[in-house]
């Protein structure tokens, strides 16, 4: 008995008491191995074939604060679990973000390289053409930007500098009214 309470004494001092309630299993075989250890080196004949921890509860004056030891550490286990909860909600989608941003960035500096690249091509294929015929090239540049300007101004009145008495039939400034 002596043997017995010893080996269980060196099993349990070595562990913390939230160890001795939760692993009896592993306690109980290793106090097993111990005991039989010393009894085989006694030569009592005896064999230990098994043990079983059947209380592990704390005494009563201590119950109240193994309680309280026990609620804080599942609070700190529930604090835990939350923050990597939120540690995995937060992670990728910042992650995804970022991806999102940088093929985003990539796409537009993608887009701005061809579009400087089709202007000077572009540019090159005009400039060829102007140097060929300067004075056809300047005439028909000249009339494509009129063209794409006049449809802009809205009312035009071209009046030639050599006509005379054009100006009574144009009526001017009394169909606008006199504050336009």
């Amino acid at each position: 008995m002596d043997m017995s309470e010893a080996a269980m004494r060196l099993v349990v001092g070595d562990r913390s008491v939230n160890e001795v309630i939760s692993k009896r299993e592993e306690i109980a075989v290793e106090a097993r191995n111990i005991l039989q250890n010393e009894l085989d080196n006694a030569e009592a004949g005896i064999t230990v074939v098994t043990i079983e921890m059947k209380k592990t509860n704390v005494p009563d004056p201590v119950q109240p604060s193994f309680n309280e030891v026990n609620q804080a550490v599942q609070e700190k286990e529930k604090m835990i679990y939350q923050a990597k909860e939120d540690y995995n909600k937060a992670i990728p989608n910042a992650r995804g973000e970022a991806d999102r941003t940088i093929k985003a960035a990539e796409g537009f500096a993608l887009d701005r390289v061809n579009r400087a690249k089709g202007d000077a091509s572009r540019f090159s294929a005009l400039y060829a053409e102007y140097d060929k015929a300067k004075d056809i090239t300047k005439r028909r540049l000249y009339l494509e930007m009129m063209s794409s300007i006049f449809p802009k101004i809205g009312e035009k009145y071209i009046v030639d500098s050599d006509q005379s008495n054009l100006l009574p039939f144009l009526n001017l400034g009394k169909n606008r009214g006199a504050s336009k």
